[in-house]
């Protein structure tokens, strides 16, 4: 593919934004250019996408999972920009829930370049007098990835296009489009608190940022104080408010590896539904994406219903929602990635006290073990507090990861001191820590791993490139 006057290949052009720098700012205020502005310059790629924008702290890449699989089966046609990836950074692209072609990643990533630097090359350094020289525009990793993600669904010409937040949803790049259908906002947690707020009120208000006029928002019941906020916010834009929780679904029971629940449905009372998971945390982002999917669709009529919410033309039948929710797959979350061995993004506080209580009725009864890692910058000691006092696990491995946020093994030791048992074990290199936690795996053994997505993207990485 050609990009300017070089050809360049695939690996490339991920390379390239490998190194790109994950924030920038602004260093005079005086330059009124952004995100918005940029979009403009690449013909504004967004203006006749109909968005779903998903906003929250866990569970945001499984409801747009959800979201896409039901309207699939419902014979629309979607795209789905999330984040991070795993192993392959098309990933974050889905068209009809597979990941774009690496052509069609190429073409995009050259179509921004080639745009970035027509942008650069107007007048460059020049000034009126006692004004300060623009600097060159430049977009952060994750803006550049946005701006790919728009034209190619742009090109792809989707029914749906559902948008995952990257950080926040404020001042998230994500946040920058305006022509959203719904918004939706998942389970708010503590997370990125040195950039989002040290209570759940002040990242709900960040995570609420999302919402506009008049656009509905879906959104988890769960935190008394997020919900305030995003229920305050919403009356304030008169976004009509539709909440889901507890109450709304019911567990059932576990079939082999598979987990049957009830949902209590606006528009068909209640119906039964059946996930192709173990993860017990998989029913709330399941329950929020089928409501996302009835609002979707939703009508009012005053006179018959009393001004209740009824099913509009287009609504998913009851056995499109169900074919849709037992067919998604997303990978990452409590996935079976070789027998008995099991992968689990969870990677904060919140997410491995969801890990655990699914650990915990998993009915596992041959033993289990721990691969763990962890980012320096999550709440490390009360993450590792709990996997170790819960008792589930027979040995647990600690690990470094390849990625430089990793905690570091002398922080790592300093932190186990407490907990002074010989079932712990530590790594300097991730593949080396699954190869012997999984050679001294005995029969029936389970072997969970977690702590961090980018330890289950390295230990993926392993399966792809290897034979176990």
């Amino acid at each position: 593919m050609k990009f300017g006057n070089d050809m360049i290949t695939f690996e490339e052009a991920v390379a390239y934004l490998k190194d790109m720098p994950r924030f920038t700012v602004k260093k005079n205020p005086a330059d009124s250019r952004d995100l918005k502005w940029f979009l403009k310059k690449l013909g504004n790629p967004e203006k006749d996408l109909r968005i779903i924008h998903v906003a929250g702290t866990n569970g945001k890449g499984s409801v747009c999972a959800y979201m896409s699989s039901i309207l699939h089966a419902a014979g629309y046609r979607t795209a789905v920009f999330t984040s991070p990836h795993l192993v392959d950074m098309r990933e974050r692209f889905a068209v009809n829930g597979k990941m774009i072609s690496e052509e069609a990643f190429l073409q995009v990533y050259c179509a921004v370049g080639d745009a970035l630097q027509e942008a650069n090359s107007v007048n460059p350094g020049v000034s009126l007098p006692g004004e300060e020289a623009a600097p060159e525009f430049v977009l952060n990793f994750y803006e550049y990835l946005f701006c790919m993600a728009l034209l190619c669904f742009a090109e792809e010409k989707p029914d749906y296009c559902i948008i995952e937040t990257g950080l926040g949803g404020r001042l998230d790049a994500t946040n920058y489009v305006d022509n959203k259908l719904l918004t939706v906002i998942t389970r708010i947690s503590l997370d990125h608190v040195q950039y989002l707020g040290d209570t759940t009120a002040k990242i709900a208000a960040e995570k609420a940022g999302i919402l506009r006029p008049g656009v509905p928002v879906v959104y988890l019941d769960g935190d008394v104080d997020a919900s305030a906020v995003i229920c305050r916010k919403a009356s304030e834009l008169g976004a009509p408010q539709i909440p889901v929780s507890k109450k709304d679904y019911t567990f059932l029971g576990f079939r082999k590896k598979y987990i049957d629940f009830s949902l209590r449905s606006e528009y068909y009372n209640y119906i039964s539904l059946t996930l192709h998971t173990i993860a017990r945390y998989q029913m709330e982002n399941a329950a929020l994406a089928v409501r996302a999917v009835e609002v979707l669709f939703h009508s009012t009529n005053t006179e018959e219903n009393g001004g209740r919410l009824y099913a509009g033309a287009g609504c998913p039948a009851v056995e499109e929602i169900r074919q849709g929710i037992l067919g998604c797959f997303w990978q990452g979350r409590m996935e079976e990635v070789l027998p008995e061995v099991y992968v689990d993004g969870a990677h904060n506080d919140d997410g491995i006290r969801a890990f655990l209580d699914t650990v915990e009725q998993d009915g596992c009864t041959e033993g289990r073990r721990l691969l763990f890692g962890v980012a320096a910058d999550k709440d490390c000691r009360h993450m590792i507090q709990r996997v170790i006092t819960s008792g589930l696990f027979d040995r647990i491995a600690f690990t470094h990861m390849r990625t430089a946020r990793s905690l570091s093994l002398e922080e790592l030791k300093g932190l186990l001191a407490a907990y002074p048992e010989d079932r712990f074990t530590m790594y300097t290199e991730a593949d080396a820590a699954f190869r012997e936690q999984l050679a001294g795996k005995a029969p029936g053994e389970r072997l969970y791993i977690a702590g961090s997505l980018y330890l289950v993207g390295e230990i993926k990485e392993s399966l792809d490139h290897d034979q176990f």
